[in-house]
C-alpha cells in the first residue's frame, strides 16, 4: 500500500482516479478548493463514495498554498496533480484567473514536493497543448509551442515546469495529455453534458462551426487506467521526465456527436447554429503508441458504447427530463 496525495480531489477525473486508488488499496490523500467554476454542491457528491471509505482523508485546501500542501506529504510516494481550472473558452475571459491557479499552483505542488523530498509526481495535462498546426494523429515529440488559448498555454506552461523540476531537483514525472474526457460526473460546461441537459429538456443544442469539427473522445475509465499506470511508473525508477497521451485514438464529428446523444436519449435533435469561437481547435486525435509502451495502455471504450453509458448515468441522476446538472 502507497500514500498518494491527489490534487483536485473533488473533480471529475480526480474523483474517479481517488476511488480506483483506494479500490486497489493505496491510501489517498485529497485535496481540492471547490472552486466556483462550477457549483460545489456537484464536487460534494463526486466525494460522497470516497468520504465514506476508510482508505481516503480530504482536507479542503488550495494548491496555491504550497505549506498546505506540503503538510499533506508525510510518507506520500507519490502525488497526482490534477487541480486546475478547465476551460478554452472562459480562459479567454479570465487569462489572469488561469494563470494563477494553473500555473502557480503547480509551482505551488512543485515546491511542496520538493521541501517534503516527494521525487515522483504524474500531471494532468491536455491535449489543448497541440494547438491547431499539430499533424495528426498528435504524437509527443510534437513541439507544442503554439497554443491558442491560455488554457492551453497554462497547460504547457506546467509541462515546462515540471520538466524544470526534474531536471533541477531529480524528481521522477509524468505528464498526461488527456483527451476530451467523459464520462459520470463529467463538468456539467462540458459538451456532452450540456448536450445531453439540453437534448433532454427538449431544448436545441448550440453548434458551434457546421459540425465538421472532431475531437478524441475518451472515456472517463480509459483515462483512469492511464492515471493508475502513470501511478506505478513515476514510482520505480531513476529521476525523467516524459509526456504521454491518453486519448482513444479515434476521432468523432460534432454532428455524429449530437446524433449519438440523440438517438440515445431517443430524440431528433434541434441545432441552434453558431459560428467557430476564438481558441477553439478544429481536431483533436492521439496517436497512443508511446502509452502502450510505457504504461500498457488500452483504451476500449468507443463513443458508441460510452455516449449511451453516459446517458444512463445522466437519467439515473438527474432525471429523465433533464433536472438541470
Amino acid at each position: 500500500m502507497s500514500r498518494i496525495l491527489v490534487t483536485g480531489a473533488a473533480g471529475f477525473i480526480g474523483s474517479h482516479v481517488a476511488e480506483a486508488l483506494v479500490a486497489r488499496g493505496d491510501e489517498v490523500i485529497g485535496v481540492d478548493n471547490f472552486d466556483p467554476f462550477y457549483p460545489r454542491a456537484v464536487k460534494e457528491q463526486n466525494l460522497a463514495g470516497l468520504r465514506r471509505a476508510p482508505g481516503f482523508r480530504f482536507v479542503e485546501g488550495d494548491v496555491r498554498d504550497s505549506a498546505l500542501v506540503r503538510a499533506q506529504l508525510d510518507r506520500t510516494t507519490v502525488v497526482v496533480h490534477l487541480a486546475a481550472r478547465a476551460g478554452v473558452r472562459p480562459s479567454i475571459e479570465q487569462p489572469g484567473e488561469y494563470v494563477s491557479l494553473n500555473v502557480d499552483g503547480t509551482v505551488g505542488v512543485l515546491e511542496a514536493m520538493r521541501a517534503a523530498g516527494t521525487g515522483a509526481l504524474v500531471f494532468g495535462s491536455s491535449s489543448s497543448v497541440y494547438g491547431d498546426g499539430a499533424p495528426v494523429p498528435f504524437r509527443e515529440d510534437y513541439p507544442a509551442t503554439a497554443p491558442i488559448s491560455p488554457y492551453a498555454a497554462t497547460k504547457r506552461a506546467g509541462e515546462l515546469l515540471c520538466a524544470t523540476w526534474v531536471h533541477l531537483f531529480g524528481m521522477r514525472t509524468l505528464a498526461l495529455r488527456f483527451f476530451t474526457v467523459y464520462g459520470p460526473r463529467q463538468r456539467p460546461d462540458l459538451a456532452i453534458h450540456a448536450f445531453t441537459r439540453l437534448l433532454s429538456s427538449g431544448h436545441p443544442v448550440p453548434r458551434y462551426g457546421d459540425g465538421s469539427t472532431e475531437r478524441d473522445y475518451t472515456y472517463v475509465t480509459d483515462i483512469v487506467q492511464g492515471v493508475i499506470a502513470a501511478v506505478d511508473w513515476v514510482r520505480t525508477g531513476p529521476p525523467a521526465f516524459d509526456i504521454v497521451n491518453l486519448g482513444e485514438s479515434r476521432t468523432t464529428r460534432l454532428d455524429r456527436l449530437i446524433a449519438l446523444i440523440g438517438g440515445a436519449l431517443g430524440v431528433e435533435p434541434r441545432i441552434e447554429e453558431r459560428p467557430m469561437q476564438p481558441g477553439d481547435v478544429r481536431r483533436t486525435f492521439a496517436d497512443v503508441t508511446k502509452a502502450q509502451r510505457l504504461l500498457g495502455y488500452r483504451p476500449t471504450t468507443t463513443v458508441e458504447d460510452g455516449i449511451p453509458r453516459f446517458v444512463r448515468w445522466y437519467e439515473e441522476t438527474h432525471g429523465p427530463h433533464g433536472r438541470q446538472a
